[in-house]
């Protein structure tokens, strides 16, 4: 039989009703559940052990390393050159940017920087800004479509695709390409390269105003990501946060800018920046940077020389093929090249970039032989993961997914 005080309820029934409910309530415990580490339930392999009371994280473990690669050990058996394959797969949606800083790292101690070819390096800029394009444009497709709007997620990668399609037209591959050279780059542009580019810059643009006009003004991704995974300037500075992340809480930081390399210093952008480090500001952030970007390669395409595109000398770079298979010279350059490797003087240098997350470093160590004595890489988004789980504490569980993805870990890179 049904409790008939449950159904007609006056006011002192009420009361009463209230109040032995409360008697009976049982005090609650946290409970510990996983989340990944198999993507996509999580933003990439990650393992997050949360502690939560309801629907609310009280403590969030986050362990890292589930896709390590070796990449610092496999490079100390490896030749200079042969390294650049490893750089592609630490950041896999931007690997130009990584082939570039590590190039950039061991001319530095070679002493050639100044050296490189002035076309080398525009077309170095080249191939990293529509890299950083591609990445931009893959984490906010991703944490959009982790929110519901699979829309977005097809117009993004469609215009990711378009950009991909043009590096692998130049490299030969679609994703890991081992383009750039230390003293230059592996060959030339294709013909019509920059009218290509060009001509993609209308469909681009137009696939940020569809992303922006469904978005900017959706409510539903607005209330998931305004004010969620906030964080402060001091918090970001204080855990070594850069790029992007960095930059939505107001710090204009940005390696070409502050400490220009290969030919930045002669283009006219603007570093974008936020105020809130929310969600909502690092998403703008990276939509603001793809268009600086696409400023950028106009001017670098207008700007670019004529010329060779990697430096003329013959302890650095292989030998034209006609020369290996017809003179002894040749050949035995080839050879001590492939099997020795570039001999780099002894010592050490710390060589910094801006990669697709932020400050991308590479710390190498030479010994004089044709390999690396220590090839360390500072990753950026490391340092940004590690702040996640203070960014998620006491916020709702469903709060996880749009902070991790804006935070954009990349297993490679991260677990390198």
């Amino acid at each position: 039989m049904v409790n008939q005080k449950t159904m007609i309820l006056g006011v002192k029934d009420l009361e009463d009703y209230v109040r032995d409910d409360e008697a009976d309530e049982l005090p609650t415990e946290p409970m510990t559940i996983n989340m990944g580490p198999s993507h996509p339930a999580t933003h990439g392999t990650v393992r997050i052990v949360l502690t939560i009371e309801g629907e609310t994280v009280r403590n969030a473990d986050v362990q890292v390393g589930y896709l390590h690669r070796c990449f610092e050990k496999e490079a100390e058996h490896a030749t200079y050159t042969q390294v650049f394959p490893y750089t592609d797969r630490l950041n896999y949606v931007s690997p130009m940017l990584n082939n570039v800083g590590y190039a950039l790292a061991v001319e530095k101690l070679l002493g050639i920087v100044e050296k490189v070819p002035e076309r080398a390096q525009y077309i170095r800029v080249i191939v990293g800004e529509i890299s950083r394009i591609t990445d931009h444009l893959t984490c906010n497709a991703a944490s959009a479509m982790e929110l519901g709007a699979m829309t977005i997620f097809f117009w993004a990668i469609k215009a990711r695709e378009w950009l991909w399609e043009l590096l692998e037209e130049l490299s030969g591959a679609r994703l890991t390409h081992s383009y750039v050279r230390v003293g230059g780059v592996a060959y030339d542009l294709t013909p019509n390269f920059g009218e290509k580019l060009l001509a993609l810059y209308p469909k681009i643009e137009q696939a940020i105003k569809d992303i922006e006009a469904e978005l900017l003004e959706n409510r539903i991704f607005r209330d998931r990501m305004d004010d969620v995974g906030t964080f402060t300037a001091e918090q970001a500075l204080a855990y070594g946060w850069t790029g992007p992340t960095l930059r939505s809480t107001g710090v204009p930081y940005d390696v070409r800018k502050d400490h220009p390399y290969l030919v930045y210093d002669r283009f006219e952008w603007e570093v974008p920046i936020g105020e809130k480090g929310d969600n909502f500001v690092r998403f703008s952030v990276r939509m603001a940077e793809i268009r600086q970007s696409m400023k950028i390669l106009q001017q670098a395409l207008q700007q670019i020389p004529p010329g060779p595109v990697v430096i003329d000398d013959p302890r650095i770079i292989l030998p034209p093929k006609k020369e290996v298979y017809n003179t002894i010279e040749g050949m035995i350059s080839h050879f001590k090249i492939i099997v020795d490797g570039i001999k780099v003087p002894p010592g050490e240098v710390y060589s910094y970039t801006e990669g697709g997350n932020g400050e991308l470093g590479f710390y190498i160590v030479s010994d004089g032989t044709g390999r690396p004595y220590k090839c360390r890489v500072r990753p950026p988004c490391f340092t940004i993961v590690q702040a996640l789980s203070t960014m998620i504490k006491d916020r709702n569980l469903a709060d996880i997914v749009p902070t991790f993805g804006m935070l954009n870990m990349i297993g490679g890179e991260c677990d390198r």
